[in-house]
């Protein structure tokens, strides 16, 4: 059928058409202009809860000139014993917190439980950082801050006491406590004793 067109008529004798409120639906719709599609797609929940530790602004020198990024330090872990941390950079920040995260898949180490608690006190020495793990009786909670509050509480770890010497480095206290993790044993019917002796070990910066 032809379209409908509104005729007016002005002073100078000039006819002008409109068209009508069905051809400008059609022609919208000829636009890609159609109603919208469904919702989106959600999202599948990822095996380990993230939380950054660390997150700056790098600069590189080069012969071109300085190229900016960003480093990642990225914490995972599933709270029921399973942790892990990632480094890495990226020209963004989400590209950063992609490979840190996949990076620290690569590095999930199991924690070993006893009572609610780690086994025995530890030192462990990375860099200039020198961490302090001791157990603690059920109920303490963790007796902990920065970076090593943040490693035992996505490792599952409910009661903890620790001490923090000679840095202040973000990245090599939560190395040295990751290390920590490694090294620790449980022994066969026995149950941690706090004031057990504690065993010193120093760990090659990597």
């Amino acid at each position: 059928m032809p379209q409908e067109k509104n005729v007016q008529q002005t002073k100078g004798g000039i006819r002008t058409a409109k068209r009508s409120d069905n051809s400008d639906r059609s022609s919208d719709n000829k636009r890609g202009r159609g109603p919208r599609r469904g919702k989106r797609e959600e999202r599948v929940p990822r095996e380990f809860d993230q939380k950054i530790l660390d997150l700056v602004r790098v600069t590189r020198v080069t012969a071109g000139g300085k190229r900016m990024s960003f480093r990642c330090a990225l914490v995972i872990g599933d709270k029921k014993g399973r942790v892990g941390m990632g480094v890495a950079k990226g020209a963004d920040v989400q590209i950063a917190i992609e490979k840190a995260y996949k990076q620290a898949k690569k590095h999930v180490i199991t924690v070993p439980l006893a009572h609610e608690t780690i086994p025995h006190p530890i030192w462990i020495k990375f860099g200039s950082a020198l961490v302090l793990l001791k157990p603690a009786p059920k109920g303490t909670g963790l007796k902990s801050g920065g970076a090593v509050r943040m490693i035992l509480e996505f490792a599952g770890i409910p009661n903890a006491v620790s001490k923090i010497v000679n840095s202040s480095n973000k990245i090599n206290i939560a190395k040295a406590t990751l290390e920590a993790i490694k090294q620790l044993r449980v022994p066969e019917n026995r149950t941690p004793k706090v004031e057990a002796s504690i065993r010193v070990t120093a760990v090659d910066n990597i």
